[in-house]
Protein backbone atom coordinates (compact mmCIF):
# COMPACT_ATOMS: atom_id res chain seq x y z
CA UNK A 1 0.00 0.00 0.00
CA UNK A 2 1.48 3.35 -1.02
CA UNK A 3 2.18 6.22 1.35
CA UNK A 4 -0.45 8.39 -0.35
CA UNK A 5 -3.04 5.64 0.19
CA UNK A 6 -2.17 5.37 3.87
CA UNK A 7 -2.29 9.15 4.24
CA UNK A 8 -5.70 9.33 2.60
CA UNK A 9 -7.32 6.87 4.98
CA UNK A 10 -5.62 8.49 7.96
CA UNK A 11 -6.95 11.86 6.86
CA UNK A 12 -10.51 10.61 6.43
CA UNK A 13 -10.50 8.80 9.76
CA UNK A 14 -9.04 11.81 11.57
CA UNK A 15 -12.00 13.98 10.64
CA UNK A 16 -14.39 14.71 13.50
CA UNK A 17 -16.70 17.53 14.45
CA UNK A 18 -15.06 20.24 16.56
CA UNK A 19 -17.27 22.56 18.62
CA UNK A 20 -14.74 24.47 20.68
CA UNK A 21 -12.04 26.69 19.19
CA UNK A 22 -9.12 28.86 20.20
CA UNK A 23 -9.10 32.60 19.54
CA UNK A 24 -6.38 32.24 16.88
CA UNK A 25 -7.62 33.82 13.63
CA UNK A 26 -7.74 31.78 10.44
CA UNK A 27 -5.91 33.55 7.59
CA UNK A 28 -8.16 34.55 4.69
CA UNK A 29 -5.62 33.09 2.25
CA UNK A 30 -6.00 29.70 3.93
CA UNK A 31 -9.80 29.76 3.62
CA UNK A 32 -9.40 30.71 -0.04
CA UNK A 33 -6.95 27.84 -0.55
CA UNK A 34 -9.25 25.24 1.02
CA UNK A 35 -12.22 26.35 -1.04
CA UNK A 36 -10.39 26.63 -4.36
CA UNK A 37 -8.04 23.66 -4.01
CA UNK A 38 -10.34 21.24 -2.18
CA UNK A 39 -14.04 22.15 -2.20
CA UNK A 40 -14.02 23.25 -5.84
CA UNK A 41 -12.51 19.92 -6.88
CA UNK A 42 -15.54 17.90 -5.84
CA UNK A 43 -17.53 16.11 -8.54
CA UNK A 44 -20.78 17.70 -9.63
CA UNK A 45 -23.76 16.73 -11.74
CA UNK A 46 -23.17 17.58 -15.41
CA UNK A 47 -20.04 19.39 -14.20
CA UNK A 48 -22.17 22.42 -13.32
CA UNK A 49 -20.01 23.12 -10.23
CA UNK A 50 -23.12 24.68 -8.75
CA UNK A 51 -21.76 25.52 -5.31
CA UNK A 52 -21.64 29.02 -3.85
CA UNK A 53 -19.92 29.78 -0.55
CA UNK A 54 -20.45 32.84 1.63
CA UNK A 55 -17.63 33.37 4.14
CA UNK A 56 -18.58 35.22 7.32
CA UNK A 57 -15.98 36.49 9.78
CA UNK A 58 -15.20 39.45 12.02
CA UNK A 59 -18.08 41.72 13.01
CA UNK A 60 -20.41 39.95 10.59
CA UNK A 61 -19.71 36.64 12.32
CA UNK A 62 -20.50 38.24 15.70
CA UNK A 63 -23.74 39.57 14.28
CA UNK A 64 -24.70 36.07 13.14
CA UNK A 65 -24.67 34.76 16.73
CA UNK A 66 -28.21 35.96 17.35
CA UNK A 67 -29.36 33.90 14.36
CA UNK A 68 -27.46 30.85 15.62
CA UNK A 69 -29.20 31.25 18.97
CA UNK A 70 -32.57 31.48 17.27
CA UNK A 71 -31.91 28.36 15.18
CA UNK A 72 -31.32 26.49 18.45
CA UNK A 73 -34.97 26.98 19.38
CA UNK A 74 -36.03 24.77 16.48
CA UNK A 75 -34.01 21.74 17.53
CA UNK A 76 -33.45 22.02 21.28
CA UNK A 77 -36.41 19.83 22.25
CA UNK A 78 -35.32 17.06 19.88
CA UNK A 79 -31.79 17.15 21.27
CA UNK A 80 -32.96 17.29 24.88
CA UNK A 81 -34.71 13.96 24.38
CA UNK A 82 -31.64 12.46 22.70
CA UNK A 83 -28.59 13.78 24.57
CA UNK A 84 -27.44 13.27 28.13
CA UNK A 85 -27.73 16.53 30.15
CA UNK A 86 -24.02 17.45 30.11
CA UNK A 87 -23.80 17.06 26.33
CA UNK A 88 -27.05 18.94 25.87
CA UNK A 89 -25.71 21.87 27.89
CA UNK A 90 -22.44 21.82 25.91
CA UNK A 91 -24.38 21.85 22.62
CA UNK A 92 -26.55 24.74 23.78
CA UNK A 93 -23.44 26.77 24.64
CA UNK A 94 -22.05 25.96 21.22
CA UNK A 95 -25.10 27.40 19.49
CA UNK A 96 -24.90 30.56 21.58
CA UNK A 97 -21.18 31.12 20.94
CA UNK A 98 -20.33 28.87 17.94
CA UNK A 99 -17.57 27.62 20.20
CA UNK A 100 -15.62 30.78 19.47
CA UNK A 101 -15.11 29.77 15.82
CA UNK A 102 -13.86 32.83 13.91
CA UNK A 103 -15.19 31.71 10.53
CA UNK A 104 -18.60 30.52 9.34
CA UNK A 105 -19.03 29.40 5.74
CA UNK A 106 -22.53 29.05 4.33
CA UNK A 107 -22.90 26.59 1.46
CA UNK A 108 -25.54 27.16 -1.20
CA UNK A 109 -26.64 25.19 -4.21
CA UNK A 110 -27.39 27.08 -7.40
CA UNK A 111 -30.04 24.73 -8.72
CA UNK A 112 -30.58 24.49 -12.44
CA UNK A 113 -33.35 23.11 -14.63
CA UNK A 114 -30.53 21.25 -16.41
CA UNK A 115 -30.07 18.98 -13.39
CA UNK A 116 -32.20 17.05 -10.92
CA UNK A 117 -32.65 18.78 -7.58
CA UNK A 118 -31.14 16.03 -5.44
CA UNK A 119 -28.13 15.76 -7.73
CA UNK A 120 -27.56 19.51 -7.47
CA UNK A 121 -27.61 19.56 -3.69
CA UNK A 122 -25.59 16.34 -3.52
CA UNK A 123 -22.85 18.00 -5.54
CA UNK A 124 -22.58 20.79 -2.97
CA UNK A 125 -22.44 18.38 -0.05
CA UNK A 126 -19.53 16.60 -1.73
CA UNK A 127 -17.74 19.95 -1.92
CA UNK A 128 -18.49 20.51 1.77
CA UNK A 129 -16.94 17.14 2.61
CA UNK A 130 -13.80 18.13 0.69
CA UNK A 131 -13.74 21.30 2.79
CA UNK A 132 -14.02 19.22 5.97
CA UNK A 133 -11.03 17.11 4.92
CA UNK A 134 -9.02 20.18 3.95
CA UNK A 135 -9.56 21.53 7.47
CA UNK A 136 -8.05 18.35 8.92
CA UNK A 137 -5.08 18.57 6.54
CA UNK A 138 -4.46 22.20 7.54
CA UNK A 139 -4.68 21.58 11.30
CA UNK A 140 -8.06 23.24 11.61
CA UNK A 141 -11.27 22.00 13.16
CA UNK A 142 -14.76 22.37 11.76
CA UNK A 143 -18.36 21.40 12.32
CA UNK A 144 -20.96 21.17 9.58
CA UNK A 145 -24.34 22.46 10.74
CA UNK A 146 -27.82 22.00 9.33
CA UNK A 147 -29.38 24.23 11.99
CA UNK A 148 -29.38 27.39 9.82
CA UNK A 149 -32.07 25.69 7.75
CA UNK A 150 -34.41 26.17 10.72
CA UNK A 151 -34.43 29.87 9.90
CA UNK A 152 -33.40 29.66 6.26
CA UNK A 153 -35.13 32.82 5.03
CA UNK A 154 -33.66 34.93 7.81
CA UNK A 155 -30.17 33.62 7.07
CA UNK A 156 -30.67 34.37 3.37
CA UNK A 157 -31.57 37.94 4.25
CA UNK A 158 -28.70 38.28 6.72
CA UNK A 159 -26.21 37.24 4.04
CA UNK A 160 -27.78 39.49 1.43
CA UNK A 161 -28.34 36.64 -1.02
CA UNK A 162 -31.98 37.67 -1.40
CA UNK A 163 -30.76 40.48 -3.66
CA UNK A 164 -28.98 38.17 -6.08
CA UNK A 165 -30.70 37.48 -9.41
CA UNK A 166 -30.29 33.71 -9.07
CA UNK A 167 -32.03 33.86 -5.69
CA UNK A 168 -34.87 35.96 -7.07
CA UNK A 169 -35.25 33.38 -9.83
CA UNK A 170 -35.68 30.69 -7.16
CA UNK A 171 -32.42 28.89 -7.98
CA UNK A 172 -30.28 29.55 -4.88
CA UNK A 173 -30.78 27.24 -1.90
CA UNK A 174 -29.03 27.24 1.49
CA UNK A 175 -27.86 23.75 2.47
CA UNK A 176 -25.65 24.09 5.54
CA UNK A 177 -23.02 26.08 7.39
CA UNK A 178 -19.49 25.08 8.36
CA UNK A 179 -17.86 26.71 11.38
CA UNK A 180 -14.07 26.74 11.18
CA UNK A 181 -11.21 27.56 13.53
CA UNK A 182 -8.21 26.11 15.32
CA UNK A 183 -9.35 23.30 17.65
CA UNK A 184 -9.74 24.16 21.32
CA UNK A 185 -10.47 20.57 22.33
CA UNK A 186 -10.05 17.06 21.04
CA UNK A 187 -13.30 15.19 21.62
CA UNK A 188 -13.46 11.44 21.02
CA UNK A 189 -14.74 10.45 17.62
CA UNK A 190 -18.06 8.64 17.64
CA UNK A 191 -17.80 4.94 16.92
CA UNK A 192 -18.58 4.21 13.28
CA UNK A 193 -21.66 2.06 12.74
CA UNK A 194 -20.92 -0.74 10.28
CA UNK A 195 -23.55 -3.35 11.02
CA UNK A 196 -26.16 -3.74 8.29
CA UNK A 197 -24.71 -0.79 6.35
CA UNK A 198 -23.28 -2.71 3.38
CA UNK A 199 -25.34 -5.02 1.21
CA UNK A 200 -23.67 -7.20 -1.45
CA UNK A 201 -25.54 -8.25 -4.56
CA UNK A 202 -23.63 -10.80 -6.63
Amino acid sequence: MSQITNSFYELVQARKSIRQFTDQPVPKVLIQKMLEQAAFHAPSGKNLQNWKFFVVQGAKRDEYLKFSQKSWLGIKDILKAKLKPSLYDFTERFFFTLGGAPVVIFAYSENSPEERHYTSIGSVYMAVQNLNLACVAEGLGCCTMGAPLEIKQEVDQFLGVTELPEYKAGHLELLCAVVIGYPGHQPPKAVRKTENRIHWLD
